[in-house]
């Protein structure tokens, strides 16, 4: 391949060329207007700011306590969850990180009723519903609050 054999990308563009010749229509202001903050060169105002109005945000009220920066929240899993493991294996909250049923353990891990469990397991874990407690004992296992 040759420098004269060199071929124009059929994915290119023309850019915008301001202020050249009569033919661009983009002569003078640049298609910007006469005057304003939008004609200024380096201008960006950004999408929340209303003109030096008191902004949205700062208008209206601010009221009542939010409790989500203290929360405490489990990591959650179902009793059909469960049922990939075999009979009277002991189910930690390392072991379901190894497997891959929780990512994080968050402030603990939650066992829930949902589902059925067919499998006699042994579960450590941080929270239990009452359910899920008496759902684990009928099939035969034990459930251990950590």
């Amino acid at each position: 391949m040759k420098l004269n054999e060199l071929v124009k990308s059929p994915e290119t563009k023309n850019i915008k060329r301001v202020g050249r010749g009569q033919g661009s229509g983009l002569g003078k202001t640049a298609g910007r207007g006469e005057n304003g903050q939008k004609s200024r060169s380096g201008a960006s105002i950004k999408p929340w700011f209303e003109g030096g109005q008191t902004p949205l945000y700062r208008r209206i009220p601010k009221r009542g306590f939010n409790n989500k920066r203290f929360r405490t929240e489990f990591a959650v899993i179902n009793l059909s969850d469960l049922n990939r493991f075999e009979d009277g294996t002991e189910v930690t909250p390392e072991l379901l990180i190894e497997t891959g049923i929780i990512k994080k353990p968050l402030c603990g891990i939650k066992v829930l009723a949902n589902g059925k469990l067919e499998k006699k397991v042994n579960v450590k874990a941080h929270r239990f519903s009452s359910k899920a407690v008496t759902k684990i004992e009928e099939v035969g296992g034990t459930t251990e609050v950590i």
